[in-house]
């Protein structure tokens, strides 16, 4: 007998562990009668439960050579996001640890605990070229357990110490914790923010990205963030037909609003894993529109799930992705906000002072980054 179609869990983003491309065993769902008699509240069955596994990492700069992302260099404190985003273009990174894109992403974490002291060691070398950094591109860096380990704090503040220049990206409003160390570190010209808003529907919001600050609280962050003096922009991404394409001109209006100084829009993508669980999730919450969605997205895709092609990935192509860029170009213009954009702010890399020392290390290195003989 065949297990009844997975069903979503309440606060969690993606409806069933698939396999990941990478695993070596087969896993195949079977429905023996039993399941049916587990009690809601069963850890494993009911509501899945967050672990986090503290990871020594060995290195912690990632170097991207992709030509249509705005950055060269970038840190992600963890691995796997509690967010719960079923659209994460981040999942499929799970397949890696031989574990599941889906549920196990968003309940099977990795936590940096030397982050801080790895940066340190990356920015005392005297290779290293000072640029900016991006800071929870892959992973979002304020993601609920940021709360209590504090590492994404720890590496703001060895950039702080070092006048090192950091753009961050993120969904929630923890941010507005470090508002203290965001705040001067612009007036120099070394931090901004982007905040991504992906619809101002909170009953859309609780499925899509179930542990997110929801859509008004992010524009809460907006303001207070631009009250700080910090420069921030909002990222409407992803856009998803006939799901939350519809809020695209509200949410750049109430971000602008709200003091944002500039703005863009992605796509929805699919790569890997990401497009079966993204299936899974539409099938359980919409449907009734699930079909339509995917034939608008193959639209927008050369007809495939998904085009990684550079310069059309972010964007799309065809009529309906043409159509989208015509209304984000319209509302910007009707906003009065094309000068904004163009100056949003370049990070300053001049400032950089690179550390005397690497805690921990041994031997240590001194001021010239010579090691010492005794």
């Amino acid at each position: 007998m065949k297990s009844a179609p997975p069903q979503p869990h309440k606060g969690r983003g993606a409806v069933s562990n698939i396999q990941g491309r990478f695993e070596h065993q087969l896993r195949e769902d079977f429905d023996d009668g039993w399941e049916r008699h587990l009690d809601d509240t069963d850890p494993v069955q009911g509501k899945p439960q967050t672990h986090i596994t503290e990871e020594v990492a060995r290195s912690i700069l990632s170097w991207n050579k992709s030509p249509d992302v705005p950055f060269n260099v970038s840190l992600n404190p963890y691995r796997g996001c509690e967010h719960g985003c079923i659209y994460c273009f981040a999942r499929p990174t799970h397949s890696y640890l031989e574990l599941s894109p889906g549920l196990d992403f968003e309940t099977r974490l990795f936590a940096k605990v030397n982050a801080a002291d790895l940066l340190r060691r990356e920015l005392a070398s005297p290779s290293y070229r000072p640029e900016p950094i991006a800071l929870g591109v892959n992973t979002d860096a304020y993601q609920p357990c940021e709360r209590r380990l504090g590492i994404t704090r720890s590496v703001l503040e060895v950039m702080h110490e070092c006048e090192q220049p950091v753009g961050l990206i993120t969904k929630s409003a923890l941010i507005e914790r470090d508002i203290d160390l965001l705040a001067p570190m612009a007036q120099k010209q070394l931090a901004a923010v982007t905040i991504t808003i992906t619809t101002l529907d909170h009953d859309i919001a609780r499925t899509l990205e179930p542990r997110a600050a929801s859509p008004t609280r992010r524009l809460q962050t907006i303001r207070r963030l631009a009250e700080a003096g910090i420069p921030v922009s909002v990222n409407v991404a992803p856009v998803i037909p006939f799901v939350t394409d519809q809020d695209l001109e509200r949410i750049l209006e109430e971000a602008f609003a709200a003091g944002a100084c500039a703005g863009t829009y992605i796509i929805l993508r699919l790569p890997w894993e990401v497009s079966p669980l993204f299936q899974e999730w539409l099938a359980a919450h919409f449907p009734d529109r699930a079909e339509r969605v995917m034939n608008r997205i193959r639209d927008m895709r050369g007809g495939k799930d998904y085009d990684a092609t550079f310069g059309t990935r972010m964007r799309g192509k065809g009529v309906w992705a043409e159509l989208i860029r015509q209304r984000f170009r319209a509302a910007i213009k009707r906003l009065g906000v094309e000068g904004r954009m163009a100056e949003f702010t370049t990070l300053d890399s001049s400032r950089f002072r690179r550390p005397q020392y690497v805690p921990g290390a041994k031997p240590a290195a001194n001021a010239s980054g010579q090691l010492d003989m005794f």
